[in-house]
C-alpha cells in the first residue's frame, strides 16, 4: 500500500533531518536479500550509529535537494537501501562489510564531502579505519615512548638494587 501525502512529507522530513547531520551517504541495491539477512544488516547499522532504511527514491531526491548530497540524485534508480552517517566512514563500512558476506547486496554509489563516489570509491572509503580506531592507534603511539621510558627506569632501579645487595 502506498503512502499518503502526509506520510510522504513525514518521511522526507525524517530523511532531511538525518541528511542535515550526515557526512556520508552510501547506497546499495538489495534485490533478493532475505528478511533475516536484512535484519542482521540493520542491527549492525544500529550498533555503528548508522541510519539505514529502504526508501522510495523520489522521496530521497526531495530530501537531498539543496544539500551537498544533491549530486547523488542521478544514481537513485532501482531497489535501494540507504545508509546515512555522521561518521565519514561508518555508512560505507556497514554496507561494504555486509556485501563481502552477501553477494545479493551490491554497492552502487555514495556521496562524501559533496563528491559522488562510485562503487570503487565507496569501497576505498570503507577501508579507512574509523575515528575510534585512529584515536586508539594515536594513543598507542603516544604511550609507547612514555611506557618505554618507565620500563627503562624500572630496569635501572632493579639493576641498582642488585648491585647494592
Amino acid at each position: 500500500m502506498g503512502l499518503n501525502l502526509d506520510n510522504k512529507k513525514a518521511v522526507v522530513a525524517e530523511v532531511s533531518a538525518q541528511v542535515a547531520n550526515a557526512q556520508t551517504i552510501a547506497v546499495a541495491e538489495y534485490h533478493g536479500i532475505e528478511v533475516v539477512q536484512l535484519t542482521t544488516l540493520r542491527k549492525k547499522a544500529r550498533e555503528s550509529g548508522v541510519y539505514l532504511r529502504v526508501l522510495k527514491n523520489t522521496l530521497v531526491r526531495r530530501a537531498v535537494e539543496g544539500t551537498p548530497f544533491a549530486g547523488l540524485s542521478g544514481e537513485l534508480v532501482g531497489p535501494l537501501i540507504y545508509s546515512v552517517s555522521a561518521d565519514p566512514v561508518a555508512a560505507a563500512k556497514v554496507l561494504n562489510d555486509f556485501a563481502k558476506t552477501n553477494d545479493k547486496l551490491k554497492l552502487k554509489a555514495g556521496c562524501y564531502a559533496g563528491k559522488v563516489l562510485d562503487k570503487a570509491g565507496l569501497q576505498a572509503l570503507a577501508s579507512i579505519p574509523s575515528r575510534d580506531e585512529l584515536l586508539a592507534k594515536l594513543l598507542g603511539v603516544m604511550q609507547a615512548p612514555v611506557s618505554g621510558f618507565a620500563g627503562a627506569l624500572a630496569a635501572l632501579a632493579k639493576q641498582r638494587e642488585e648491585v647494592s645487595a
